[in-house]
């Protein structure tokens, strides 16, 4: 028999969100909603469910309350209540208590939530997107959820927290190191988190002050590295970061790349570059004001506050696997081979077209946390998707790779390319703006065998979700818009693959350090493989 079911949705989504959350809503329960709200935004649903609510409370993301003959609290809306209970840096071990206090849900949007909120990370898309397209798709259970360029993991942790199988791909060290300590830590004891925390604060609180010249584990660093970041760090914050750097290492295992991540997030602060710089550039600041081993204690405690209360709160819960492996996402086909034709959805935001320097902006934590040597840090940057630099020797030979390759673009695509080549041929330009025919046509041929591999490592009639944002050059004195998203759908339809639908999205105010050089509009792209 049938029963009707209330849903309250989040009064505080965008537009777009409503979207996701009536599609997942009804994807999940098998059946429309009917508003009850008179307003133009309703947010009071009812539903004759044919599914059981504790279903819907279980899966969905941009609903509160689920009502059949009590009202129940979503567990994604608890979740993201974890954050508000540890906000004011209560003493970690208050947290079971407080969590046990009334529930008071979250008024505004929450995205750092679990771990999600460990580390920085531009361009970082949202989890509860992710959560509802994973509903859209009806992934079966414990089907695979996948991101070939995950950097810093939203997808595969929102997949490990379905108990599906997440894999995740991406070209930077950090990256990897991100999205595999997030995920690992899902399955931390919350006692043993708390224990390693008090015992790595407590040594560094013993040891201010009591500086060792001798730097161990800095000398350990390479060469290369050493000579570069001693030319962005005095050597009063080498000493202290070397004390942070050596707890870390004593301390357990089990912890030590998320103890690693912390430090990491700290790195650009107690430097002297630019905070708010994408590029690294230097500003030189007195030792005085700056204090490695506060900033790292205080960048732990707030992380350790945050994943602490999200471990209690879900410590009888069931988690999916993860591998997560350094790669290219041009080479799905041979790096997923053994998933080939199993994935069930795949949920990405790639590099935008020359947007940001995605490589660049890690310079120091690569470095330091030893995950790339600094010699090789050009080659890999030239090589990754969206880059922004090449030599003369690779720009003469991308552009005789589009002269003699353009059929296979969509015409779309070469007549943008050959528009900004046109214009900037008629006046003086600088090697930037000489290089961006060249470099926009690496892009959309670099995506073009994503899109390729995509579609052969998903199985028959499964989604592609791609999140990309627009971006516009300056090419002789005119303003050029580059419409990826359509661009991103030709490229998609000339590989087979059908796209069933876009969504705009509204872009949030960001809260890291690259807000200013966010791009102005994004979409999601709805792709579907052919059965």
């Amino acid at each position: 028999m049938k029963q009707t079911l209330m849903c309250r949705m989040k009064p505080y989504i965008q537009p777009f969100e409503r979207t996701l959350a009536l599609a997942e809503l009804t994807a999940v329960a098998g059946a429309r909603p009917v508003a009850v709200d008179t307003s133009d935004e309703p947010v009071r649903f009812s539903l004759p469910s044919i599914v059981k609510a504790d279903k819907l409370v279980r899966h969905l993301a941009y609903w509160e309350v689920i009502e059949a003959d009590r009202p129940c609290f979503t567990t994604q809306v608890l979740r993201e209540r974890t954050v508000n209970v540890v906000r004011n840096g209560v003493p970690t071990k208050d947290i079971p208590r407080l969590l046990k206090d009334d529930i008071i849900l979250p008024n505004r949007r929450c995205l750092r939530y679990g771990t999600h909120g460990i580390h920085e990370y531009r361009g970082k898309f949202f989890p509860q997107l992710v959560r509802s397209l994973i509903n859209i798709s009806d992934v079966p259970k414990h089907g695979i959820v996948a991101d070939p360029m995950c950097g810093s993991g939203t997808t595969d942790v929102e997949a490990v927290l379905g108990e599906y199988q997440a894999l995740g791909l991406d070209m930077n060290p950090l990256s990897v190191l991100m999205a595999r300590t997030k995920c690992a830590l899902l399955s931390v004891e919350p006692e043993l988190l708390n224990s390693s925390y008090e015992a790595i604060r407590d040594k560094l609180i013993r040891s201010s002050g009591k500086r060792n010249s001798k730097c161990a584990y800095f000398s350990s660093l390479h060469n290369r590295d050493q000579e570069y970041l001693s030319a962005w760090f005095s050597a009063q914050v080498l000493q202290d970061l070397d004390e942070v750097a050596r707890a870390i290492q004593q301390s357990d295992e089990r912890l030590r790349d998320f103890f690693r991540l912390c430090l990491s997030n700290i790195i650009r602060s107690v430097s002297w570059q630019k905070d708010d710089d994408l590029r690294v550039r230097k500003e030189l600041r007195l030792d005085a004001d700056i204090d490695p081993i506060r900033e790292f204690l205080e960048e732990l405690g707030r992380s350790v506050r945050v994943v602490l209360a999200f471990l209690y709160q879900n410590r009888d819960t069931s988690f999916g696997p993860f591998e997560i492996g350094e790669g290219d996402a041009r080479d799905l086909a041979t790096v997923w081979g053994k998933w080939s034709g199993k994935i069930d959805a795949i949920i990405t935001s790639p590099p935008y077209a020359t947007a940001l320097p995605y490589l660049d902006t890690d310079r120091l934590s690569l470095c330091y946390l030893g995950l790339l040597p600094r010699p090789d840090h050009r080659r890999k940057d030239q090589h990754m998707i969206g880059n922004r630099e090449i030599s003369e020797k690779q720009r003469q030979m991308y552009w005789k790779v589009f002269e003699t390759g353009k059929k296979k673009l969509p015409t779309s695509v070469s007549a943008l390319i050959q528009k900004v080549d046109f214009l900037n041929s008629k006046i003086e330009v600088g090697f930037r703006r000489r290089n961006l025919p060249a470099l926009l046509t690496k892009y959309f041929m670099d995506m073009q065998q994503v899109f390729e591999d995509m579609k052969t490592v998903l199985r028959p009639g499964r989604p592609a979700y791609v999140v990309i944002g627009n971006n516009h050059t300056i090419a002789g004195g005119e303003r050029v818009g580059i419409d990826t998203a359509t661009l991103l759908v030709d490229i998609a339809a000339a590989v087979g693959m059908k796209s069933e639908r876009r969504i705009p999205m509204e872009m949030l105010v960001s809260r890291d350090i690259f807000r200013k050089n966010a791009v102005a509009s994004e979409e999601i792209l709805c792709f579907r493989t052919p059965k």
